[in-house]
Order: C-alpha cells, then sequence, then structure tokens
C-alpha cells in the first residue's frame, strides 16, 4: 500500500511539474508577444503625442483655424465613409469586439490617428485617451490575425494593446493595464491579460517617456486631515461626482440620438455641430473649452476656475463628440470632473486644489465604471497622498452612478448592489 501511495504521489508530482513548464512557456509568450506591441504601440503613440502637441500648439498660435471646423469636419466624415464606415463606433466597437466578437479592422488605427489630428488642430473638443484605446485595440488585432491565434488570445492581444496605447499617451502604466482589463464587462476582469497587459504598459510607457513625451504630475500641497467632518463632506461629494457622471452620460446620449435624428446625413450633422463649437468658441474667446484643455485642469488642481465652466466643458464635448469629431471622451471627462470638484470643494469648506483631484478620478469612476482604475489614477498622477479621501470618493460614484455609462457596449455583469448576476449593457 506503501508502495502505491508513494508512486501515486510521484506521478503526481511529475504531472504538476510538467504543468509548471508549460505555464512558464505560455507566460514567455506572453511576455514576448507584450514587449513586442508595447514598443510598436509605443513609437505609434509617441508620433501621436508629437502631432498631438504640434496640432494644438499651432490652433493656439492661430485661434482664426477654429472657423474652419466645420469643413475639418467634413474631411473626417469623408475618410471614414471612404476608408473605413465599419470602424465609426469608435471605442463602442472595441468593447464590442471583447464582448461579442465583432470585428476590427487595422483600417482603425490610422483613422483615428489622422482624424483626431484633424480634431484638435481645428478646436473640437474632444481627447486624445479614446485615440489611444482605439490605435492600440486595432494594432493588438492585427498582430493576433497575424499570428493566427485562437480567438480567445485575440481577445487578451486587443486588451494589450489597448493597455499599451493608454499608457504611452496618459503615463498612467498600472491604471491602463487595469483599466483594459476592467473597462470590459462590469463585474468580471479578465485576469489571464493581466502579465500581457502589465508588460505592454510598462514598455509603451517606458519608450515614450524615454523619447520626450511629457506627462502631468500633480503634487497636492494641501491635504485635509481624516476626520467626520472631511469624512463627510467626501461622501456628500462622492454622491455629487455620481450625479456629474450621469450628466455626463445623459448629455452625451441625448446630443448624440438628437442630432442623429435631426440630421441623417453625416456631413450636415458634422457641419452643423462644428459650426455650434465654433460659435461658442468665438463667444468665449479664450479657447478654453477647445482642445484637451489641459491647462483649466492645472488651473483647477491650483484651486482656480470659473463656476461654469464644468458647463461649457460638457456642452462643446456633447456637440463635438455627437457630431462625429475624433479623439475620446476620457480627458474631457477629467476636466469636468476637476473644475466641479473645485467648484463644489470650495462651497463646501474643503480644500478646492484637493477637491478638484477627487472629482477627477470619481467622475472618471463614475463614467467608466472602472473603480480599481480609478484608484490607480490617483496613486499614479497625485503620488497617493490623500488616498483614503480618493478612495471613499471613487467607491461612492461607482455605487451611486447606478448602470449609466459613457460606453454603450460595456457590459454590466455583476450588480453594484447586490451580489447578484445582471448581464446588462451599460445606460446612456
Amino acid at each position: 500500500m506503501d508502495k502505491e501511495v508513494k508512486d501515486s504521489y510521484e506521478q503526481t508530482a511529475k504531472v504538476e511539474v510538467r504543468k509548471f513548464y508549460v505555464h512558464i512557456v505560455v507566460c514567455l509568450k506572453w511576455i514576448g508577444l507584450a514587449l513586442l506591441e508595447g514598443v510598436i504601440l509605443g513609437l505609434i503613440a509617441t508620433a501621436f503625442a508629437y502631432s498631438l502637441k504640434y496640432a494644438t500648439g499651432l490652433r493656439v498660435a492661430h485661434p482664426q483655424l477654429i472657423a474652419g471646423l466645420p469643413f475639418a469636419g467634413l474631411l473626417i466624415v469623408f475618410l471614414y465613409n471612404k476608408f473605413g464606415s465599419d470602424v465609426m463606433k469608435g471605442t463602442n466597437s472595441v468593447l464590442a469586439s471583447i464582448n461579442s466578437d465583432e470585428k476590427m479592422h487595422f483600417v482603425m488605427m490610422p483613422l483615428i490617428f489622422i482624424s483626431s489630428i484633424i480634431s484638435h488642430l481645428f478646436g473640437a473638443s474632444v481627447g486624445r485617451e479614446g485615440a489611444a484605446l482605439q490605435m492600440g485595440a486595432s494594432m493588438g488585432h492585427t498582430f493576433a490575425k497575424a499570428l493566427k491565434l485562437n480567438e480567445n488570445d485575440q481577445k487578451i492581444m486587443i486588451m494589450t494593446g489597448m493597455s499599451a496605447a493608454f499608457a504611452a499617451l496618459f503615463g498612467t502604466p498600472l491604471a491602463a493595464a487595469i483599466f483594459a482589463m476592467e473597462v470590459i464587462s462590469v463585474g468580471v476582469m479578465y485576469y489571464a491579460a493581466l502579465v500581457p497587459c502589465l508588460v505592454s504598459a510598462l514598455t509603451a510607457y517606458s519608450l515614450a517617456k524615454y523619447l520626450g513625451v511629457e506627462y502631468a504630475q500633480y503634487k497636492l500641497t494641501v491635504i485635509p486631515e481624516f476626520t467626520p467632518y472631511t469624512i463627510g463632506m467626501t461622501a456628500l461629494m462622492g454622491l455629487l461626482f455620481a450625479v456629474v457622471a450621469i450628466l455626463i452620460c445623459v448629455a452625451f446620449a441625448l446630443s448624440e440620438r438628437g442630432l442623429g435624428r435631426k440630421f441623417q446625413n453625416p456631413y450636415i450633422k458634422i457641419a452643423v455641430a462644428g459650426a455650434a463649437v465654433a460659435l461658442l468658441s468665438l463667444i468665449f474667446r479664450d479657447g478654453s473649452y477647445n482642445g484637451l484643455g489641459t491647462d483649466v485642469i492645472a488651473n483647477a488642481l491650483a484651486g482656480k476656475v470659473v463656476w461654469y465652466a464644468f458647463i461649457m466643458k460638457l456642452i462643446f464635448t456633447s456637440l463635438s463628440l455627437s457630431g462625429g469629431y475624433r479623439g475620446g471622451e476620457i480627458v474631457p471627462v477629467l476636466y469636468i470632473g476637476a473644475t466641479f470638484g473645485c467648484l463644489i470643494g470650495g462651497l463646501l469648506g474643503m480644500p478646492p486644489a484637493f477637491c478638484a483631484a477627487l472629482g477627477m478620478v470619481a467622475v472618471f469612476c463614475g463614467v467608466t465604471n472602472s473603480p480599481i482604475s480609478s484608484i490607480l489614477i490617483g496613486v499614479e498622477m497625485f503620488g497617493g497622498q490623500g488616498l483614503w479621501f480618493f478612495c471613499l470618493a471613487i467607491a461612492l460614484s461607482y455605487m451611486l452612478s447606478g448602470y449609466f455609462g459613457i460606453y454603450k457596449s460595456q457590459l454590466i455583469i455583476y450588480s453594484k448592489y447586490r451580489s447578484v448576476y445582471v448581464h446588462k449593457m451599460a445606460k446612456r
């Protein structure tokens, strides 16, 4: 009997050793693919970052370019109709490619690259991380097809590409790695993608930084004490940030549906939206609501903001995105969160600059339903200062924003309120 038990143990040990070797081979495979993808997307994202910087500088130096925004819109629609009408859904098509096996096309990458630069050059109120997600996903899918990977591995490659491009442009590699896994389906994370996403994000970020891409780093100078009053005020702000997140999702959806019903021809729709943004820009004159608006975010994080900034940015961005301009939603969301947080913090007797930082990450969480990524953004952008406040605001914004989201292809797998399976699409 002892010999039989010993033989059984030996056989089990051999099986486990073989499994371990297989796991090492699989791990090395994903590390190699992630390094390759990280290098290529790091280079592409670097080129995109410099192009974006040049386009923004040119627009600031020549504010009259805003008059050309409707015509720039016509060019964008022409390019998509000519070369890639199947990829006009943008980031939603990326999420759909993972959730429902919707096909992706390589043409998405050059189209979003070019159209985003055009949008920023002429003053559309759009971001850049949405473009990063689309470029990364397109390249990841292209790699997967070229290597003849199976469908499950193709999905991992798409997430790996998303992480790389997001990290190279935004400068938060840890948040980028987790965001690509977390944003797809709320309540379920694709942990099989953890190693490749992390490796590709760190590789792309390191390469882009080496090549001179600059990232925003903020130091919070005033951190409130963790007292019953500040806890209560942070909880109240978490609720308000959730309301703002819902407002963003509803505004984007209503604007998209309204313009779509009113102007079914995409050329007319984007020209009308561009003309509206151009007219508003001429009224306000200072360009605070065009492009990324990173200078306004910096002012909010210094405690300086006009009270209506978040409303105007919401209007500008809703018109730009629903019209068909390209670039993404994330930086405008950060802008809205920072300016609203700065405003409400002062009204509640909290440090406005600190509340601007809370607003950035909590509103981002509310619209993307990505709490872990939001916490990591708080750590990477603000050095982890006041982390307890960040976590509280993020958690409440996540829960109280309900099932709303800016990505209509995002799946809500598990309830935010009970331990039950719900499986529904995010509301807009």
